[in-house]
């Protein structure tokens, strides 16, 4: 069965601080690679492709965890803490809205098999 976690963590900068939010969200991979249970930890930019005209927040963090404990653990990080405080919850912040999703590639009755 895998225990791996998927996060899509996506930032909507206020307006002419899109560069300032990407900067900010960049500075916060290098500790988190050091996490045990991160497999993957990055910060993207949305582009624009006739082929992928869906809606969506303009930057995305595209998180793998090797399970919910290790998630839960980066979330509760003095780093991650304050980056949210700072840049989120914070009038001044640099972030108007942000979305923070986990997902499971398990199926909902997965038939796992029996190990004995």
């Amino acid at each position: 069965m895998s225990k791996k976690v998927y996060c899509i963590a996506q930032f909507k900068p206020k307006a002419g601080r899109e560069q300032e939010l990407f900067t900010a969200l960049q500075a916060l991979e290098p500790n988190t690679l050091r996490e045990d249970g991160c497999l993957q930890y990055i910060v993207t930019r949305q582009l624009k492709s006739a082929f992928a005209e869906g809606s969506s927040m303009p930057i995305a963090f595209n998180e793998i965890w090797s399970d919910i404990s290790a998630f839960e653990a980066h979330c509760q990080r003095k780093e991650i803490q304050a980056f949210f405080a700072t840049h989120c919850e914070a009038k001044s912040g640099a972030a108007e809205d942000w979305n923070v999703c986990i997902y499971t590639d398990e199926p909902e009755s997965f038939d796992a098999p029996l190990l004995g």
